[in-house]
Formats: structure tokens, C-alpha cells, sequence
């Protein structure tokens, strides 16, 4: 791993490595002052995209610009709310402005093995964020409350609904991301699904082993310092 982490540092520039980063402001405490502190770290570091809840995005886009990127989040952190509620959530967040949305499957379906329930709360909600105007639809499976057995199976039905990446966790609950989840989820999407690594990722070089363990995108809260230590890597 340390070589192929050595081998990471010399080939990704810190502006691809922003670009593969989800600035994410998720605090239930968020005001103001950190809204503004991360639309200025998304600025400086031009990452994929500042993720905010719902009820936030018009806020953001009044106090920073509609050039930025917006990513949020749906039926979170537990995803067992109505599919209608969902749909509904995505079709408000959409039309405020976010490009990218993060939904938070039915981990009780899932567990009750009924993939026709889970499958269905996922297409509906990608059919209604495609209809409004969102680029990217990501599905949290919540890797850390499944069996390897279960997080296949989840991500072969976020292939089937038709989104775009399969992602690990929320934060919010059991666990975080891991190389092994990442490695298994992305080996399960078949090279037809991405996979965003979500949840505890706190340093670069936490980063880059998601990365090498097949991540195409990084979901964190301190993606600023992440780029303040790889900038360090990068000069050392």
C-alpha cells in the first residue's frame, strides 16, 4: 500500500485530487459563519461540489453565487422515510439548484430482503432528479450496518435503478468508509458505477487509500485540511 500511495503523490496534482473531493457541511449546528468558511474553502480549492441539506441550498446560493456547485442530501441519515417524501425532497432540492444528489436507501428493505421495495425508492428518486435537472445521483447503501453479502446486493440494485455511484455511509451512524467497502463496492458495480467513499475520511492520505481502493470521489467534512496536508505531501 505505502507504494502505491507514494506512487499516488507523484501522479495527482492537488487540483485533481479538490476535484474528487465532496466538501460536505452537514452539521445540524451549521450557521452562517460556517456556511461562509466553506463556500470560500470551495472556492480557493475548487472542489466537485459543497454538499448542504435541502433547507439550505437557497441560502447558499444567496450568499455565495449560483457558480457553485451544489450537492445535497435525500431521506437522511436513515433513508426509511416514504419513497414520496424522497421524491419529493429531490424534486425541492433540484429545483433550488442542486446538481448532485446524495439519497440514503432503505436499510430495513434491504434487510428484509425486499429488493423490489429498495430497487423502486431508488429508480424513483433518480427518475426525479434526472427530470429536474441534477447531473449526478449517488445511493448510500450505509456499508457499515450490512453484510459483504448485503452490500453486494445493494449495490447491484443501485447499478439497476440507474444511478450513478454507489456510496458508502452517511457518517451518521455505524461506521465509515473502509478499503475493504470500497474495494467490494467497487469491484460489485462492475466497472458500470462509481463509487464515493463517505464517512470518518479525515486526512490525505486517508483519502488516497480510498482512492486506490477504486473511489472516484471523496465525501468529507475537512476537505480543506485534506488539501492543506497534500499540498505539504506534495512539496515534501
Amino acid at each position: 500500500m505505502k507504494n502505491i500511495l507514494e506512487d499516488l503523490i507523484s501522479s495527482i496534482s492537488p487540483e485533481k485530487l479538490a476535484s474528487m473531493i465532496d466538501h460536505t457541511v452537514l452539521k445540524p449546528v451549521a450557521d452562517i459563519k460556517m456556511l461562509e468558511k466553506y463556500i470560500e474553502d470551495y472556492r480557493r480549492y475548487r472542489f466537485a461540489s459543497l454538499v448542504v441539506p435541502p433547507s439550505l441550498i437557497s441560502l447558499v446560493r444567496e450568499i455565495g453565487g449560483r457558480n457553485i456547485r451544489i450537492a445535497t442530501v435525500i431521506g437522511f441519515p436513515l433513508g426509511y422515510t416514504f419513497t414520496d417524501a424522497k421524491v419529493l425532497e429531490t424534486r425541492r432540492a433540484t429545483e433550488d439548484g442542486a446538481k448532485e444528489v446524495d439519497m440514503v436507501i432503505n436499510v430495513n428493505w434491504l434487510k428484509m430482503k425486499r429488493y423490489d421495495l429498495v430497487l423502486e425508492d431508488i429508480r424513483r428518486v433518480v427518475e426525479e432528479a434526472r427530470k429536474n435537472g441534477a447531473e449526478i445521483v449517488k445511493v448510500i447503501i450505509e456499508a457499515g450496518l450490512l453484510t459483504d453479502e448485503e452490500k453486494i446486493k445493494a449495490t447491484k440494485l443501485v447499478l439497476q435503478a440507474g444511478a450513478d455511484y454507489v456510496k458508502t455511509s452517511t457518517g451518521f451512524t455505524a461506521g465509515g468508509a473502509t478499503v475493504h467497502d470500497v474495494r467490494l463496492l467497487y469491484e460489485a458495480g462492475e466497472g458500470r458505477l462509481k463509487v464515493k467513499a463517505a464517512g470518518g475520511i479525515r486526512h490525505a492520505l486517508d483519502a488516497l487509500a480510498m482512492i486506490a481502493a477504486g473511489a472516484s470521489r471523496i465525501g468529507t467534512s475537512t476537505g480543506d485540511k485534506i488539501m492543506e496536508e497534500y499540498i505539504r505531501l506534495k512539496g515534501d
